[in-house]
């Protein structure tokens, strides 16, 4: 998790500094202290990533090799082909 301090009492002494009401002014700050506390558990940090670049790098490794079996598949398939077309012929 992400961590990243908010400072409730000076955001409220800002607002109240800028002519809010005190009581608006401190639940705004804390409004926003709860905004971003629920906000931050969601953000993704560098091992989250470099997880999901494993699993990637996994998956793309899986689809070249069926992709390689595949081609190997169509090769033989046309070989086959041709060597009737060969024999017809």
């Amino acid at each position: 998790m992400v961590a990243i301090t908010f400072d409730t009492l000076k955001y409220a002494n800002k607002l109240k500094a800028a002519g809010a009401e005190p009581k608006l002014a401190e639940a705004e700050a804390e409004a926003l202290a709860e905004v971003f506390e629920l906000n931050l558990k969601e953000i993704a940090t560098r091992e989250d990533l470099k997880q999901m670049e494993e699993r990637f790098d996994a998956r793309l490794l899986q689809l070249e090799q069926r992709m390689i079996i595949k081609l190997g598949w169509l090769m033989v398939v046309a070989i086959g082909a041709v060597a009737t077309l060969v024999k017809v012929l």
